[in-house]
């Protein structure tokens, strides 16, 4: 899966594009002495949408100063008695405002319903009054005081259903604010709202954001996030913190940590994340003393199987000494690490290399330099530009292990395009090329990177490995998208994807009942989603997160879910071992440090 830092990068390159996008009823009309309930109206577009409207009164509670968006926030004193409708609104000047908050000002101009990141994202609108004439009344007026958000005023509920006679849309629907969260969050829209003493649940990113829960009994963690564990538990606790000031004062969380004491400023709605309270005062960060995790080290006679998401590691990177010292010291030196996003050895230069061999001796260099084992490695270069991730990075899948404890079965014959198969030798399953690639030249991996299989033996045990990193979710809508339930289209590529990684697994089972097989990686998908149900077929596999407390499962942490992408799925011959253990061992989701977006997961059995 692309990082959400990446992700953000790419999306901020066409920031200038996106702040076009809008959903603009186009009309003649003029409007003279409206209100800000009037232009917000009890539904998502304003029934002014397209209109001019003229003399909006209204108290400045914000000022964005900074960005592709900047303009100021007005708020009406004087509200009116539905709580559908908001009281605040978003000025959009383009250049710096010449407001100060505490001024009264009336705004003519144009409202315009503001898509952020353009409609393609799906994302809800934002209600703007666009092309302003800003004329300031008076200044250092009181703010309104501003509207508590907290577990009672959240409801419990997230979304309504959207209107299926308009393609699933929530925009024509009346707001319902008690009943549903994405309902109350839009009520509240441009107007100045607060948070008392709450828990941050996804850490403080380089774009100066985080999350904050104000429903702390609301799926928690063992270690102080919030569990995304079905898709109709959405967790509306769940609010993103940016800073309105100076982002050098804003706090530097991590998961569990808390914001004490009062956070507020203006209801905005986010490209990334959707509402965000833009923060002119912010709480005291009050930590939670969250440390990294160590797994336990794996017994003589167990083996040890991890996966590891390195984020795009090629060898300009400065991250090498600390993954290798959380392979050696938070992992343990598992006997097999399979490894995903190994980039080429120039990374993202594009001129047609695709060898990596220079990216992993670096990684294993450090590794021995940590005190850790001189792994041996195996893996296959790709096709130039097929595998997608970063352009002209080349990322792929690689076999870590350790030759004092494992062996790997060497079979001639698998390339970047050469389908492996199973055959049966001495009356055992066996890979008709090792390592080799899954049916590589199969449509369902198409711009995706192809699962790597290898054959290991360990104390005189075959054990048979797929390395995989399934299609991102890239160009599915967020949560509090504007359609409901939200679409997720990357999952159709996904479900083909386990599909072809099932029916393999099934070959190995069909030739021996009981072999030892390890379906592993960056699934790029939750435990309980649909992919995973086909991957796990007919009890062919069976994803060992599931194996641990609810509270624990969890390898990533994106707005505030902490939730599971990355796996490692079984045959039945190792779900059965009486000594199976699995950890998810938490070194780099919760925290703003860190080296991957990425929890690896480890594995422990005797075979």
């Amino acid at each position: 899966m692309p990082s959400k830092k990446s992700a953000r990068l790419a999306a901020l390159t066409v920031a200038a594009v996106s702040a076009a996008s809008a959903v603009v009823l186009v009309s003649p009309a003029h409007a003279v002495g409206v209100s800000i309930h009037d232009i917000q109206g009890t539904t998502r577009i304003s029934p002014y949408a397209g209109q001019k409207v003229t003399d909006v009164a209204g108290i400045v509670t914000g000022v964005r100063t900074y960005g592709s968006s900047r303009g100021f926030w007005i708020q009406d004193p004087n509200p009116d008695a539905n709580p559908a409708t908001s009281e605040g609104v978003f000025v959009f000047t383009s250049s710096a405002p010449k407001v100060a908050v505490g001024d009264s000002v009336t705004v003519t101009g144009t409202v315009s319903e503001y898509v952020p990141g353009g409609t393609s994202t799906g994302n809800q609108s934002l209600t703007e009054i666009t092309k302003p004439t800003v004329t300031v009344v008076s200044s250092g007026n009181a703010v309104p005081a501003p509207v508590v958000i907290d577990a009672k005023s959240v409801p419990s509920r997230y979304t309504p259903a959207g209107d299926s006679a308009a393609g699933n849309s929530l925009n024509g629907l009346t707001l319902q604010p008690k009943k549903y969260a994405l309902d109350y969050y839009e009520s509240l829209e441009g107007m100045n709202v607060q948070v008392r003493n709450v828990r941050v649940v996804t850490a403080t990113d380089p774009y100066t954001e985080l999350w904050v829960t104000v429903k702390p009994h609301e799926n928690p963690t063992r270690r102080g996030g919030t569990l995304y564990g079905s898709y109709d538990a959405q967790n509306t606790g769940r609010l993103q913190v940016q800073s309105l000031g100076a982002t050098a004062d804003f706090p530097v969380a991590n998961v569990g940590d808390s914001l004490a004491g009062t956070t507020a400023g203006p209801m905005d709605f986010n490209q990334f994340g959707g509402y965000t309270l833009v923060a002119n005062e912010i709480g005291t960060l009050k930590s939670g003393g969250l440390k990294r995790e160590t797994t336990k080290k794996q017994s003589r006679g167990e083996l040890a199987v991890a996966t590891y998401n390195v984020e795009n590691l090629d060898p300009s990177d400065a991250t090498f000494e600390e993954h290798a010292s959380a392979i050696v010291n938070n992992l343990k030196s598992p006997d097999i690490v399979s490894l995903e996003e190994i980039q080429d050895n120039n990374g993202a230069k594009d001129d047609g290399t695709t060898a990596a061999d220079v990216t992993v001796t670096k990684l294993i260099d450090a590794i021995v330099a940590a005190g850790g084992p001189k792994y041996d490695w195996r893996s296959i270069d790709p096709t130039n530009d097929t595998d997608g991730g970063e352009p002209g990075g080349n990322i792929r899948q690689v076999f870590l292990f350790n030759p004092e404890r494992v062996s790997f079965t060497d079979r001639a014959g698998g390339d970047a395009t050469t389908a492996v198969g199973v055959t049966k030798t001495h009356g055992k399953a066996a890979l008709t090329a090792s390592p080799g690639r899954i049916d590589p030249t199969n449509t369902a991996w198409a711009n995706s990177r192809k699962p790597l299989a290898g054959e290991f033996v360990f104390r005189g045990h075959t054990v048979f490995v797929i390395a995989n990193h399934f299609n991102s979710k890239g160009g599915d809508y967020g949560l509090t998208s504007a359609t409901q339930p939200v679409p997720r289209s990357s999952e159709t590529q996904r479900h083909q994807q386990a599909t072809l990684v099932n029916a393999f697994v099934k070959s190995i089972l069909d030739t021996q009942k009981n072999a030892d097989v390890i379906a592993l990686g960056d699934i790029n998908d939750f435990e309980f989603s649909d992919t995973a149900k086909i991957l796990e077929g007919h009890g062919e596999l069976w994803s060992a997160i599931k194996s641990l407390p609810k509270s624990e499962r969890y390898t990533y942490d994106y707005q505030g879910n902490q939730q599971v992408l990355d796996q490692i799925l079984v045959s039945p011959s190792i779900r059965r071992a009486c000594d199976f253990e699995y950890d998810s061992v938490h070194i780099n989701s919760e925290f703003n440090d860190q080296i991957s977006d990425h929890d690896p997961q480890v594995l422990r059995f005797q075979p």
